[in-house]
Formats: structure tokens, sequence, C-alpha cells
């Protein structure tokens, strides 16, 4: 098959990639503007909005419509009352509900009247019994929005991870490739040869061997998109292989695909009209002829509902005593991810690999929450920003807009449409609505000022600023940041741990107090103001002390960095001077999660950043027990050395000499502070060796 295809190659479409290339220009381009200036306003006014990123999206933002839309109409829906005449005939001792073929009666006045009516009568006759067979079809081959819906309604696992668990799977050989908008078999596909691999199965092997004795039912004609095969599995699995979630979405490939070349299902449906003087009665039921498929596909399993008895046609039955409920309508339940799946597949937005993208972003962002059933519950945020778009320009969160750009997008696909002019039409048309938008934010921002705190509000102080020595405050809420209310100034910090002061200490540089962000064993110290706007030219943004390249500040790294890190090929391993008395050093970049324990007890650890070991570069420790809880040779309290060649000291870290070898070796950089550079011999060579 690969020398039949190596040997038959095609020219690209040309227009189908401008059709690509147009989509994601227009996408990024609305993607970053929108959401940039969202962010930048609304957090820069707002300190309780626990949101990351504002962001708006072309496929994102009706996707989230559609969750507001449902949650506008169950805040506005009011109940209405109405009334049910409750009857029954007795048959044969039994009592047998009975449907009134009015149903739901909105007045009072006249659902009293028509009670009154039933009384005066004392038994039902039968006027027609009709039955009738119906069949349930099989399902269509499976395609990714549908594996989706199933996952969500049946399962109980979202989108996103759904996709990710059957990337898995088909990396592991297990089911095919899980992105497809195809919902019909290949005319060459082994339909009975992948079926035959499910033979062994413990749970649905019997029924396999069945289906092949007996036939195969011929599959249903689905549509063919021109992408991939539909979902089918490759092999034979163990719920002990896959795991838990990997078995669940196996089973759900694998029982689909057995379901979509099964007879259907057939059943038997019996209605029975009854008249009581000038009135209708029913009763319906139905029964379960031959299950077919949905033996294997539990989920659509039809249960057995026929009346305890036969009824015949002209008997006539006693009716038992009806009477009156009063009931009232509900509102509609929030959307679930199944129906909004089916929602944004009927209007057109995003794909199969990117639905599930856009339904993670909503609830990342903290627009929607997930509840109980898998239904998505705008919150406050996403409310507010969907209710503003609709006031300044409800475009912006139409589907109907997404649908129009697709329209052109396919015209570019067939190439009947020029790429350069309807990408310079779409750009246009949303720079202007951007601008109308820009001008009129205030109308969405009277929405926020009545539900979130200003920023000058919120938080509690905890640091003083270095331009006017007041306090600033730390708002916790996502995005973590401190303010500064008397300079109306934000700075942003390291996010997902926590902030608290570091002893008061002082930034040499620009005189803001220095606090400590903890995040999972890993904290470094960090200036307010050189994280947000470094003043050394070779520090980079968002950078603690730790990564400083100040020469004398005692919290910066030449003064307490100690060696390359081992874990990755950037970072050095900084000693936390924070952290004793259970000391460790940890990796200065941000993204290495590498942390290294020692001298757990020691009163004092300090850096020699004057000295460095004559084997391996790193700098000198100095390290100082309390005499009695010392754990060094000869009752030694206090040792200096190496952490990585002294015999004792090397002892209580936990750093491998040989890995740590091996790392230099490949790093060829020292100890990663210099750069290559030799080590200055004092301060004074330090500050020229950086200034000039």
């Amino acid at each position: 098959v690969s020398t039949q295809s190596t040997g038959n190659l095609g020219r690209p479409n040309k227009n189908e990639s401008l059709a690509v290339d147009a989509r994601q220009n227009l996408d990024l381009r609305l993607g970053c503007a929108f959401t940039r200036f969202q962010t930048q306003y609304f957090q820069g006014k707002y300190g309780d909005l626990d949101s990351n990123l504002i962001s708006y999206g072309p496929c994102q933002t009706p996707t989230l419509g559609f969750c507001v839309e449902r949650h506008d109409v169950i805040q506005t829906f009011t109940p209405e009352p109405y009334w049910v005449v409750e009857c029954a005939v007795l048959a044969d001792g039994r009592e047998v509900a009975v449907n009134y073929s009015r149903g739901r009666i909105f007045d009072q006045q006249c659902a009293h009247v028509l009670l009154l009516l039933l009384k005066q009568q004392n038994e039902a006759v039968v006027e027609s019994v009709k039955y009738s067979t119906h069949k349930k079809q099989r399902p269509q081959a499976m395609n990714t929005v549908e594996m989706l819906r199933l996952a969500s309604s049946g399962l109980g696992l979202g989108p996103q991870h759904t996709m990710q668990v059957a990337e898995r799977l088909y990396t592991s050989g297990y089911i095919s490739y899980p992105r497809t908008e195809t919902n019909s078999y290949p005319a060459n596909f082994d339909l009975k040869g992948t079926l035959a691999t499910q033979k062994n199965n413990s749970h649905w092997g019997e029924f396999v061997r069945e289906l092949l004795s007996s036939g195969m039912n011929s599959p249903r004609k689905g549509s063919d998109k021109g992408d991939h095969p539909p979902i089918t599995p490759m092999r034979a699995a163990s719920e002990a292989e896959l795991g838990s979630d990997g078995w669940k979405i196996y089973s759900l490939v694998t029982q689909n695909f057995i379901a979509s070349l099964s007879p259907d299902c057939t059943y038997e449906t019996v209605d029975i009209k009854f008249s009581v003087g000038e009135e209708e009665l029913s009763c319906t039921g139905s029964k379960v002829i031959d299950p077919g498929f949905t033996q294997i596909v539990h989920w659509q399993k039809m249960e057995d509902s026929l009346p305890p008895i036969e009824f015949v046609k002209g008997a006539r039955y006693p009716i038992k005593e009806p009477r009156l409920a009063q009931k009232a309508t509900s509102a509609p339940g929030y959307l679930t991810e199944s129906e909004l799946i089916t929602l944004m597949e009927k209007h057109g937005i995003g794909t199969d690999a990117s639905i599930p993208v856009h339904i993670n972003n909503i609830c990342e962002r903290n627009f929607v929450t997930i509840a109980a059933g898998r239904k998505l519950v705008p919150n406050t945020l996403g409310i507010l920003l969907v209710h503003g778009y609709q006031r300044i320009d409800p475009d912006l969160v139409k589907p109907s807009m997404r649908s129009e750009i697709e329209k052109q997008f396919d015209l570019i696909a067939s190439g009947q449409a020029n790429y350069d002019m309807v990408l310079a039409h779409s750009v246009s048309t949303f720079q202007s609505k951007f601008k109308y938008f820009v001008e009129n934010t205030e109308y969405m921002d009277q929405l926020f000022e009545l539900s979130f705190t200003k920023l000058s509000d919120t938080g509690k102080a905890i640091s003083k600023c270095g331009r006017c020595t007041r306090y600033m405050k730390l708002i916790s809420q996502k995005p973590m940041r401190m303010h500064c209310k008397n300079c109306e100034a934000t700075y942003k910090l390291p996010q997902g741990g926590s902030i608290k002061l570091y002893q008061g200490n002082i930034c040499p540089l620009d005189q803001f107090e220095l606090v400590v962000f903890n995040a999972g064993g890993k904290s470094f110290i960090l200036c307010p103001y050189c994280y947000n706007f470094p003043e050394i030219e070779d520090m980079a943004n968002n950078s603690g002390c730790n990564r400083c390249p100040h020469p004398t500040c005692p919290n910066a790294a030449p003064q307490l960095s100690v060696t390359a890190c081992q874990t990755c090929d950037e970072g050095d391993l900084v000693l936390d001077p924070n952290s004793g008395p259970s000391w460790r050093m940890s990796c200065n970049e941000l993204k290495c999660t590498c942390v290294v324990k020692m001298f757990n007890g020691a009163v004092r650890v300090t850096v020699s950043p004057d000295e460095e070991c004559e084997n391996c570069g790193s700098s000198i420790i100095i390290v100082e027990f309390k005499p009695e809880k010392t754990p060094f040779k000869d009752s030694a309290h206090k040792l200096t050395g190496c952490v990585i060649c002294h015999p004792e000291l090397s002892q209580h870290v936990e750093l491998s000499k040989q890995q740590f070898k091996r790392r230099r070796r490949g790093r060829g950089r020292g100890r990663g502070r210099g750069r290559g550079q030799r080590k200055p011999r004092n301060k004074t060579e330090a500050l020229d060796q950086y200034f000039v």
C-alpha cells in the first residue's frame, strides 16, 4: 500500500490550502486583537474577574453564546400552572392508568367542567386496539462528533479528555484515527476481518460469534467527507491493558462498530382508545420483539411497557373516580456538553478537531462551570461578556457570522473566489467591528461595574511600593497580581502558587519590597517591579531574583547559584535562602521543576560566591548545624566544601555525582552563570565585568 501511494502522488490542491491559510489568518487577527484589548482593559479595572485571559474567538464566543442563551431562557422563565385529569380503568382487579386525550388544560374552570363530565360516567368502552410493528435503526459508523457526544452523555467524559484518551489509543494501535467527519465505511473496508478480532472478548465475544455465523448486516449509508475512515477498533484489548478511561473509550468505539453491523431493533406498539361519554381516553405500550443491536449498545436498550392485560374492542370496564392534578410548566435545563456539540455541528461552529478545544477554553477561562450531568452553567464573567457583545454588536456572538465566513472560505477552496480579495474584505469588515467595539466598550463596562469589584478595592496589603512607599495590595484571584492604588500601577506575578513578604528586604535597584513565590515545593524571591520591567539589560522578563545578574545583591543569582541544573539545559541550581531548616536548591528556569533537597535541620546554609570547586566548578557551600544535632563526623558542626565533590557534604544532598558529571560534559558552560566567561575573583571585578 505504501509503495502504491508513493508511486501515485498528485499535486496538492492549492485552493484548499489557501482556504486554510485565510481561516488561520483571520482567526489569529481577530483573536489576538479582541483578546488583548479585553484582557488589558478589564483586568486593569477589576480585581475579582478570576480569569487569566478574557478571550474572544470567532468560534469560541458563539459557543459561549449558546450556553448563555439557554441561561437567559432559564432565568426569564415564568412557570405557568396547568391541570391534568388523572384517570384509570379497572380490569381483572387491576388499575390500568390511562391518558386523557385533552392533555394539559391551562384554564382551571374548564378543567373542573371536564372533570365533572367524566365523573358522570361509570364505565369506559374500548373503541379500538391497534397493534403496529416498528424498527429502531442501528447506528451509523462513528465519526469524531458522535464519539464526543456519546462519551459526554453516556460515560461522563469531557470532549477534551475524550480526544486525549482516543489519541493515546490510536498511537498505541488500538483504534483507528480518531479525527474524522466521515461516518460511512469505504467500499474496500474489511468489515468481517475487523469484526472477527472481537470474537474472543469476554464482554461481547458471544454476540460477535453469533453475528459472524448468521451473517453481518450491511452498514447504513452515511456521508463520506473525503478525510479519514470512521473510527473503528484495530485489535483486541482488555481493561487491564488500557486502564479505566482508555477501556471506556475503546468499548464505546467497539460497541458502536459491532452495532453498526447488527440487525435493527424490532418492537411492537399498542394504542388503545376508550370512550367515556363524549370524552376520549387512551393507553399505549410497547414490547421488544427482537432486541437486535441494543444487545450490544446497552444505552439504547428498550424496556417492555405493555398494559398488564389484553384489551378487546367493544369491552366495557369500570373507571376509577378521576381526579384533577395541578402542575406547572418548568424551565429547560442547562445545556449539556452533548447538546452543545450538536448545536455547534448544526451551525458549523468549529471542526471535529477544534470542537473540544472551544468547549475546554470557555471552561478553563472561568466563563462556564461544568455541573452534575456534564451541564454547562455560565459564570458571571461569561454572562456579562455575551450580554456586552449583544449590547455593542450582536454579530460578534451570533453563530451565523461564523457560518457566513465559512461560506467565503469554501468559495476559495472550490476556486470560485480570490484568496486576497476574500481575506482583505473579511479583515476590513472585522477591523471596523473592532474599532466600533473599542469605542463603545463602556456599554459592556457598565455591566461589569454592577458585578465586579474595582481593582483599587480588591485584595489585601502586602508590600511597599518603591515609588510612593505606600502599601500595595495582593490580588489573589486569577490572574494573581499586585496593585498600587496611589500610583495606579498593576504588576503581574507568576501564576499557580502563593505570594508572601520576604523579611522586609528591599530591591537595591528600585526600592520595592521583595516577595517570595511558592509553588509545589519550589519557591523563589522576586521584585514586583523587576519581574515586569527588568532594569538590567541581561535580565529577561518575568524573572525572579534567582535569575538576576546583579553582582552585589545578596538575593541575586551570582551570590546564590551553586551548579548547573541536571534536569534542563538552561538553568542553574540556586540556593533558596527562604527554605530553611528544610534546605533546598531549585532550578532558576521557571518551567523547570527540578528541586534538590539538602542539609535537613541545618541552622544556616550559605554560598561562598568568591570560591569554586577545582574539580567541577560548582560554588563552595558553607553549612552550619547546632552542635548537638550535627550529622557530620567528629561532631563537627560547620563544614565548607562542594556539594558534589566533598565526601561528607555530598551524602546530605539528593544529587547524583555521576549524573552531574554527565551533565557537565554535555553543557560545557561552567556553572551556567557566566555563559562562558571566567568567574570574577572579587566584587570589583564582578562590577567591571558586568558594566564594562
